[in-house]
């Protein structure tokens, strides 16, 4: 009878870069939270507007971050990032635009 072979694992050394990339994404990420909550918690409520528009900004930067690094947008070639990107924009816009004409229409029914 064969005796079947026994291999040996071996481990690969850590790669250092790799591990500095996750805690970069992370600190990044991270710093961009508690940004968000320190305009939430230490803004008066007087600036609501201009706290909204920042949540907004910062939302777009993490959004983006993570687009890029998560789903490896930032390392593809720059036409297939554009044809991603641009339409993205314009349904923001659309958004954004539907939003205005709804609050519109809104304060012309009930005000």
């Amino acid at each position: 009878m064969i005796e079947p072979e026994i291999s040996t694992i071996k481990p690969e050394p850590a790669d250092k870069s790799k591990i500095w990339k996750i805690w970069k994404v992370a600190i990044i990420l991270g710093l961009v939270t508690a940004a968000e909550f320190y305009v939430a918690l230490q803004f008066p409520e007087s600036w609501k507007s201009f706290k909204i528009f920042l949540f907004i900004g910062m939302t777009f930067v993490k959004a983006g971050y993570i687009v890029a690094e998560f789903m490896h947008l930032a390392h593809e070639q720059k036409s297939l990032m554009w044809t991603i990107l641009i339409p993205t924009v314009f349904v923001v816009w659309l958004l954004g635009a539907l939003f205005i004409q709804a609050d519109a229409i809104y304060q012309a029914i009930y005000f």
